[in-house]
This record gives structure tokens, C-alpha cells and sequence, in this order.
């Protein structure tokens, strides 16, 4: 015997956003991490190179060493810059 019934299931915007944005934050400071170990390990000066990206875009600013070229592509410049200044502000 089929029971045909209908659920409902409650939807928090706010939490999702909150969780989504925990996330993004989260795997903005892993790429970053990954890029600045790279870059480091080549024998570059790390935040010299993310610099000089952030400012003109140019990707060869990052080695391709250990995929962190591909890894840094994988962001926004905008969205970088704004997780960066939250974190320096919050501290």
C-alpha cells in the first residue's frame, strides 16, 4: 500500500550563506598557503610575488611549481584582496 504525502523542509538563506562564506574563506587561505609554499621553495620572495600579482593580474607572476599558477587562477584577485583585508582588520 502506497502513502502519498508531501514534505516540507525548512530552508535557512542565512545559514547557507554563513556556511558558504565560511567555506570560501577556508579554501582562499589553503590556495594561498599551497601558493606562498611554492613560491617559497623555488627560492622566491613569496609576498613580493603575490604582490606583484595581485596588483597587475599577471599570472607568471606565480611559478608553476607543485600547480600553484593553477591553483591561484582558481581565485579572484578581488576576492583575495577581500579576505586578506578582513583577516589583517579582525586581528
Amino acid at each position: 500500500m502506497k502513502k502519498d504525502f508531501t514534505m516540507y523542509i525548512k530552508y535557512d538563506r542565512d545559514l547557507v550563506e554563513k556556511q558558504e562564506e565560511c567555506l570560501k574563506e577556508q579554501n582562499t587561505k589553503e590556495i594561498l598557503q599551497e601558493v606562498y609554499r611554492s613560491l617559497e621553495e623555488k627560492g622566491y620572495k613569496p609576498i613580493n610575488q603575490l604582490v606583484g600579482y595581485l596588483i597587475s593580474g599577471d599570472p607568471t607572476y606565480i611559478t608553476n611549481y607543485n600547480g600553484a599558477r593553477a591553483l591561484i587562477s582558481k581565485l579572484e584577485r578581488d576576492e583575495i584582496l577581500e579576505e586578506v583585508l578582513k583577516t589583517y582588520l579582525e586581528k
